[in-house]
Order: C-alpha cells, then sequence, then structure tokens
C-alpha cells in the first residue's frame, strides 16, 4: 500500500491508499477516485514533503522502512474495520439513513455506494469516511 497525497481542481487536498501508482491511474480513469469533500473527479496527485527524499547512501533504507510503516498502518486499519463495523454491503446507505434517523440503533457501517447515494447521504446530513479496502487476491488472480 502507498499514501499520496491528492488534490482536486477547487483545491482541497486530501490523501489516498493505493496498492501502486498504476493502480492509482487505473481507479481515476475509471472514475472511481473523487475528492470526499465535494466528490470531484478531476483529481491529480499533489507534492508531499513526506514523499520527497533526500539523496543518500541510506535513502533506500529510509524508503523501505516508511513503506513497511506505511503497510503496517494500513494492515491495522483494516483489521480495526473488520472487526468493528458490521459489513452491510451495498445496503450500505439505507442503513446509514435508518441509523442517522434514530429508526436502528447507532452501530459502526461498512459497505458500498454508488455516487448518488454519496449525494443523497450529503444531502441529509449524514456522516461518512470512504476507506480504500484492499481486495483480496485468491489463487485465480495470479
Amino acid at each position: 500500500m502507498i499514501a499520496f497525497d491528492l488534490q482536486c481542481e477547487n483545491g482541497h487536498t486530501f490523501e489516498g491508499w493505493f496498492e501502486s501508482s498504476k493502480t492509482f491511474d487505473e481507479q481515476k480513469n475509471k472514475g472511481l477516485v473523487s475528492c470526499p469533500v465535494c466528490n470531484n473527479m478531476s483529481v491529480s496527485k499533489s507534492l508531499s514533503s513526506f514523499g520527497i527524499m533526500k539523496s543518500s547512501p541510506s535513502s533506500e533504507k529510509v524508503q523501505i522502512d516508511q513503506q513497511a510503516v506505511l503497510k503496517k498502518i494500513g494492515k491495522k486499519l483494516v483489521a480495526f474495520v473488520e472487526k468493528n463495523f458490521d459489513d452491510v454491503g451495498a445496503d450500505f446507505t439505507k442503513e446509514a439513513l435508518k441509523i442517522h434517523y434514530g429508526v436502528t440503533e447507532p452501530r459502526n457501517i461498512k459497505g458500498v455506494s454508488t455516487r448518488e447515494d454519496e449525494k443523497l447521504l450529503k444531502e441529509e446530513g449524514v456522516d461518512y469516511i470512504k476507506i480504500p479496502m484492499p481486495v483480496e487476491k485468491n489463487d485465480t488472480d495470479a
């Protein structure tokens, strides 16, 4: 996993986690990357002081250490979400609205939503955060 600093054309900056730079490009080209503030689809990588390294004999080790730390953080985040959130799948918007309006008890949920769903949630004042979750590869994906 690698974290990129991203910026939409409206100037909002945010962080995105991707398997690689190529994965970011593929997801962007498919329209899967949008600004979490304004949902703008015109997103680009911005300069990050975290990713800029001075050239030195130990710079490769520092880069490897940073990648290892990011990978470890990503794994912990995924484990936390898996352990503490109910997976409601495609019913995410419906369940989030039920919780928001007090129809069901509040709880942590995870799932998937469309851009239209996200627009509705925003209009209704439902707070949510999009966290990219890694896709598990099985033996047939190789």
